[in-house]
């Protein structure tokens, strides 16, 4: 039997949100046709919107529906920042998922940005001192700010409501990735609105529903210059025929989240997670001593557990583990099959070792105490082969 332990890269859909698909997928009808049978489509696709709206505490009108979260932030930096043009300065933490930092260097190389990277601290929250002297240096050049609400490596939930509201004193939008958040802490748009951010992006699949189907919540008030032309559907932000299936079991997976997910209430499946993550991070102590919790040891996304394991890599002890049946992930990143330092842990400054041995363990809503043994079992052996392997020789500045 296989053991998942890496929701934070995708969670299994629902059973429910499967049959919803399913059925969704033989309704036949265009949402934008005006003959009765598109119009079945429409009131499908709005009733699935107005389900996602109130999981994000947001109005219908605005969730922006895309084709995955890596798009919604996509259109929520790109599209922030060609509005606030001829501003040029985008600034974004150290450690962003690398939707963002693609994002943003892609902007930086074809369209004149200038991107400054805000430290960490050793926890990996943003450094809201060295904020605030970044917007202070010209506010007026300031295009955004972007930052993740939940690290999607080490765990780590930012103090989002600060930065909004430093940004909101000189009139800077924000962008939050909350893509790795949703559906494990609250992700209550009108509040966080209040408090000065203007988009937000999140992605069906870590929540259980669909791949293939994501959003951008964009206030009322928010101009964004869109990425796809053609049809203006969307409030002319995001044009093209609307994914109603993806979107019917999209608000399946989002009616799923309990009131504990939803409004960060003690007990339920938020406890769930955090009293089996503990228990991981518990047994990593005891059976692989040296091994360093990275991120909030508090302030952390239930369901997240990162370590660093001295003396060996990540990925040695990734496949170790996948060969005893456990998958989990590693916090590195690999380009044209090279293992790259994480790029989270060297925005935290830890060292280039520390951050080769990176391991990721998530748990989701299919995660048992089964699953925790299996891994606890499994990784005394793998630990000691990985350490007898030791680090992998590499050029130098890999």
């Amino acid at each position: 039997m296989v053991v998942y332990l890496d929701h934070a890269a995708t969670t299994p859909m629902l059973p429910a949100a499967i049959a919803a698909y399913a059925e969704a997928m033989g309704v036949v009808g265009n949402p934008a046709s005006v003959h009765s049978q598109g119009q079945n489509a429409k009131r499908m696709l709005e009733e699935s919107r107005e389900i996602v709206a109130a999981s994000l505490a947001c109005d219908p009108i605005e969730v922006i529906f895309t084709g995955s979260g890596t798009e919604a932030i996509n259109l929520g930096i790109k599209g922030l920042y060609w509005a606030r043009a001829p501003r040029r300065r985008i600034l974004v933490p150290g450690g962003e998922h690398h939707a963002t930092l693609d994002t943003v260097e892609w902007l930086a190389e074809h369209d004149g940005a200038t991107v400054e990277w805000i430290p960490l601290d050793e926890q990996g929250h943003i450094d809201l001192g060295a904020l605030a002297a970044a917007i202070a240096r010209d506010p007026l050049d300031v295009a955004l700010v972007s930052l993740i609400m939940a690290n999607n490596e080490v765990g780590t939930i930012e103090p989002v409501a600060e930065v909004a509201a430093l940004a909101a004193a000189q009139g800077i939008p924000v962008h939050v990735d909350a893509v790795a958040a949703y559906g494990y802490i609250p992700v209550d748009f009108r509040t966080l609105a209040a408090a000065g951010v203007s988009a937000l992006s999140v992605s069906a699949h870590k929540v259980g529903g669909p791949v293939g189907i994501g959003a951008l919540v964009l206030g009322r008030a928010t101009t964004v210059e869109p990425l796809i032309h053609g049809g203006g559907q969307q409030r002319k932000v995001r044009s093209g025929t609307q994914d109603v299936a993806g979107a019917v079991s999209f608000a399946v997976a989002a009616s799923a989240l309990s009131v504990e997910q939803l409004a960060g209430q003690g007990g339920g499946e938020s406890a769930r997670l955090a009293a089996l993550r503990d228990r991981v991070i518990a047994g990593v102590a005891r059976l692989a001593p040296g091994a360093v919790l990275n991120g909030d040891p508090v302030h952390r996304l239930p369901g997240n557990a990162h370590f660093s394991f001295a003396g060996c890599e990540g990925d040695s002890l990734l496949f170790l583990l996948d060969a005893a049946g456990v998958s989990v992930s590693t916090g590195s990143a690999c380009q044209a099959g090279v293992p790259e330092p994480s790029h989270v842990l060297r925005a935290m400054g830890r060292s280039e070792a520390e951050s080769h041995g990176a391991l990721r363990i998530t748990l989701g809503h299919s995660s048992t105490d089964a699953d925790v043994d299996a891994l606890l079992t499994a990784l005394p052996a793998a630990h000691a082969q990985a350490l007898a392997a030791g680090m992998a020789d590499r050029v130098p500045g890999h």
